[in-house]
């Protein structure tokens, strides 16, 4: 049966898709911040996802971006440091891989081919080992170092979506987002035939520099009402990091009910498919539950 199909019809179509659109609305209203310029003359964020400056005051940058310039040996700018500070604060918070669910638009991608993978009933694939993504980490500034240059930028499918989309139709002319949209097509097929979620569960440097980068972030998903699960499995099925939500359901491990896992990516998927409403967004400290 598709995952949450029960949980529409007990809690209603919304409910079992709030936390899904309301994702979608983020990562739509972050880079609708940077298109309104571009596109419509409102300059409301100048530059993009890996360094920006909104209503010309507030400069943000990537820190992982920043990392791979300290690296290749740039110094960067006073704005930039100070841009990356306020990141690492907000992310060191919040939790880093919210980034990967909230933020970043190639998460719409990758979901879509989970979802296709999921309605084709395609079993096969290999799976890589869950510290592959930390190596490519290292190898990405192990090569900027090097190489004395920004090498994974130039393929990176989170800024290549993001400055193609900002490029437009002019862009699109020039053949600028050919490079985009061969990487994006890629990840996709990768995700759809080869390995469930591999792309941002086991291949992402990105999302492996986020996940390290807020561990003990305050909001958290927790399974306070355990004691009602049916071992449906939709929340596993959904999850794009499925081995996060064990120890908390199951007491595998751990007593709490608060996912603690990094990788949680904080998509709030398991909150919207269960039908018995066992899990909630909390936050870290939140101990409460029914077993």
């Amino acid at each position: 049966m598709t995952p949450g199909r029960e949980a529409i019809r007990s809690k209603g179509w919304w409910a079992a898709q709030r936390w899904l659109l309301l994702r979608r609305a983020s990562q739509l209203l972050v880079l609708s911040l940077f298109l309104s310029g571009p596109w419509f003359g409102l300059w409301i964020a100048k530059g993009n996802l890996a360094s920006s400056l909104t209503f010309d005051l507030l400069p943000l940058s990537d820190p992982f971006v920043l990392l791979q310039s300290l690296a290749a040996g740039f110094m960067p700018a006073l704005s930039g440091l100070l841009g990356a500070a306020l990141v690492l604060v907000a992310y060191n918070l919040i939790g880093g891989r919210v980034f990967c669910a909230w933020v970043c638009p190639v998460n719409a991608v990758t979901d879509s081919a989970a979802w296709l993978r999921r309605r084709l009933a395609i079993k096969t694939g290999r799976v890589p080992d869950a510290a592959t993504r930390y190596w490519l980490l290292g190898a990405v500034f192990g090569l900027a170092a090097l190489s004395g240059s920004l090498v994974w930028e130039t393929v990176n499918p989170v800024h290549l979506m993001q400055r193609s989309l900002i490029q437009g139709l002019a862009g699109a002319l020039a053949g600028g987002m050919t490079m985009t949209l061969s990487v994006l097509l890629l990840v996709f097929l990768y995700d759809l035939l080869v390995a469930s979620r591999g792309w941002c569960g086991h291949l992402c440097p990105m999302g492996a520099f986020y996940g390290l980068l807020g561990p003990k972030g305050l909001l958290r998903v927790a399974a306070s009402q355990r004691a009602a699960c049916n071992d449906c499995m939709d929340c596993f099925a959904v999850c794009p990091e499925p081995q996060v939500i064990r120890p908390a359901l199951k007491q595998d491990g751990q007593v709490s009910p608060v996912i603690l896992d990094r990788d949680c990516t904080a998509c709030g998927r398991c909150i919207d498919v269960c039908a018995k409403n066992v899990f909630n967004f909390t936050h870290r400290f939140d101990q409460r539950s029914d077993s």
